[in-house]
């Protein structure tokens, strides 16, 4: 299990407490601080673990056991302008690390230091991540068939982000802008996002635009065998030339919330994004039917479109109902559907619950194929069972506490969530993931 670093908790603490030592309390409601002030930090830490025996990095049969340690601080701080113009600024940080059985068949005789840790495409705008979230893709694993060992691989990635915006509060107007960057061994991404969104009069109703891009390079990293003649094997240790590409997403979210009445709120989103560049990870196998191998071969564009609905019904003043739907198609023939579930009750005005349910289905992009499954006539091709025809359930709970007088009686602790989930795949793949969130203000 997770083990969170004391030292780590001492340093966030730490930071916690600064800040809401400057936090002011405002004794006339008539005028609102102009000064920047704290309002909120969130420390998010998770433990995750999966195993599979599809490993992509092996041509879709081998281990796929991966541990993934995460930790995020997310700071809030708020000044207002006239009254009414309310800018927010927050700053996030976060950082993963994590072990796979995926880096030791990329290059056996490295003894797995080839440094991706057997992750496809990285961050919730990757290729190769079809149009699951599951809180475990089968982030890849394992070489040919004789060599598969244990999980020894071992990475990480920093990413760090910082959003603005400025809610008018008169006119019910809010803008804001997000920078975010992503960097681990072989991967770099730099992010930039816009939205806006409007109220009505009356506030019963609420329309949202939000663009990104995201501008990504990445190592080009081969299995052994499958090397050009004189190509570097992408080592930390190693100076050898490697090629470096880059991978582009765009997109753009609508969204509209609307209050039916007092028990009943729904929204809608739509969200299409395009793709650019190096898709395929070209440091997964593909066996074909005649026993030959080639590195996955990809499409260099992707057009993705995911419709969601969303509905929270208040049942009663202590059990609140959260439904979803989403439909997702795309370009290389992949179409899926999710329908989820999450109950919130009240056990008394401190303590909460939220059962949760997830059902996920998606047909087999028109590219994949299985363990000596495609013909040496195939244009594209891949064995990442994350493109395949199957289903998923993902079930859990999470536990929150709020007491008046902050948890274990730190007064800016103002709320300790625990959550766990487990996830399961028709693949086989299995996954299961704790977390641990505590905000101060």
């Amino acid at each position: 299990m997770r083990k969170i670093s004391l030292s780590a908790l001492g340093f966030y603490l730490s930071i916690v407490s600064a800040f809401a030592q400057i936090k002011q309390v405002e004794k006339d409601t008539t005028y609102k601080s102009r000064h920047l002030k704290f309002e909120e930090a969130n420390i998010v830490s998770s433990y995750y673990k999966q195993d599979g025996n599809n490993s992509a990095v092996t041509g879709g049969i081998g281990s796929e056991k991966l541990i993934d340690l995460s930790n995020t601080l997310d700071l809030r701080f708020s000044r207002w302008v006239n009254n009414t113009h309310q800018h927010t600024i927050g700053l996030e940080m976060g950082f993963d690390s994590y072990s796979s059985a995926s880096s030791d068949q990329i290059d056996p005789s490295t003894g797995g230091q080839t440094g991706p840790g057997g992750r496809p495409p990285r961050g919730n705008h990757g290729a190769t991540s079809g149009a699951s979230s599951s809180g475990g893709s089968s982030l890849g694993s394992i070489v040919s068939v004789g060599t598969i060992s244990s999980a020894s691989g071992y990475d990480k990635r920093f990413y760090p982000s910082l959003m603005w915006s400025d809610n008018n509060t008169d006119k019910g107007l809010t803008i804001g802008a997000n920078l975010s960057y992503s960097t681990e061994y072989d991967y770099k991404s730099r992010g930039i996002g816009l939205n806006f969104s409007k109220q009505s009069k009356d506030k019963s109703r609420e329309f949202g635009v939000k663009a990104a891009a995201f501008f990504d390079t990445w190592k080009v990293i081969y299995p052994i065998e499958l090397r050009p003649t004189g190509y570097g094997t992408g080592s930390e240790h190693d100076q050898g030339t490697v090629d470096y590409k880059p991978r582009n997403t765009y997109s753009v979210a609508f969204s509209l919330a609307q209050i039916i009445n007092r028990r009943l709120q729904v929204s809608a989103v739509i969200e299409p994004s395009y793709q650019e560049g190096l898709l395929a990870t070209k440091y997964q196998r593909v066996y074909f039917n005649n026993g030959t191998a080639q590195a996955e071969n990809l499409p260099d564009k992707r057009w993705k479109l995911p419709i969601g609905l969303r509905a929270n019904y208040f049942l009663n003043d202590r059990v609140i109902l959260r439904g979803g739907y989403r439909f997702y198609t795309d370009q290389w023939g992949l179409t899926a559907h999710t329908a989820n579930l999450e109950t919130a009750i009240k056990l008394n005005p401190f303590i909460s619950v939220s059962p949760f349910y997830r059902l996920y289905g998606q047909s087999a992009a028109k590219y994949f194929a299985g363990y000596k499954e495609h013909t040496t006539t195939d244009t594209y091709y891949t064995s990442d069972y994350d493109l395949s025809k199957l289903t998923s359930q993902s079930y859990g709970a999470g536990i929150r506490f709020t007491p008046p007088y902050g948890v274990l009686g730190i007064r800016h602790l103002y709320m300790l969530e625990l959550r766990y989930a487990h996830y399961a795949r028709s693949t086989e793949l299995t996954s299961n993931i704790v977390s641990v969130n505590l905000k101060f203000k």
